[in-house]
């Protein structure tokens, strides 16, 4: 188990005990859905009302977490993130408060259980998800190179991938050229036109 799944399995636990929904999503859930890659940290996007976010900050720093409460309810009333740091190890995990646009909504619903390495029964982002978060990322982020390839990797091993469900969302994201450009990716190329 890496330092990364070690902390996050931690937190896991601390969200299961004070009934918090989460979804494990970015690196962990890219390494799973797609191409295997080092990651340094773990995103998590959570659902909390604020007297469970108190219980939680309370719970973190008990468990050896530093987090700072003021800023994790600040997170909560603009729906952004805040981070939980492991102090023995320096391991951070970022705790994204779910937004309440549709599209978060949607992707948050549709979360499902599967077994990771280190735990099993973890709340994922689906594959198709997690495509369109990383291309959001990604455009976010001056189109970064790391995110497509991430996404790109999780459309070419999901062949099954429902694309019309992308080719939605990535159009009300304002993602649909990044989709564009590697929803190809697994098709067979077409004839030659030797």
């Amino acid at each position: 188990m890496t330092l990364e799944e070690e902390a996050l399995d931690r937190i896991i636990q601390l969200l299961e005990r004070v009934k918090i929904p989460y979804m494990v999503t970015g690196s962990i859930a890219a390494s799973y859905h797609g191409r295997p890659r080092a990651t340094h940290d773990a995103d998590v996007v959570i659902d909390p009302g604020e007297g469970q976010l108190d219980e939680l900050t309370g719970n973190l720093r008990t468990a050896g977490f530093y987090v700072d409460a003021d800023r994790a309810r600040e997170a909560l009333r603009q729906r952004r993130q805040f981070n939980a740091i492991e102090m023995a190890r320096a391991t951070k995990v970022d705790l994204i408060i779910r937004k309440g646009r549709a599209f978060s909504t949607e992707e948050f619903g549709r979360r499902r259980a599967v077994d990771l390495a280190f735990r099993p029964r973890v709340a994922l982002v689906t594959a198709e998800d997690l495509v369109l978060s990383k291309l959001e990322w990604a455009r976010l982020g001056g189109d970064s190179e790391r995110h497509v390839r991430d996404a790109a990797g999780v459309v070419e091993l999901n062949p099954a991938l429902d694309r019309a469900y992308i080719h939605h969302w990535a159009a009300e994201l304002g993602v649909s050229d990044l989709w564009n450009r590697i929803a190809a990716f697994d098709r067979p190329p077409g004839p030659s036109r030797t």
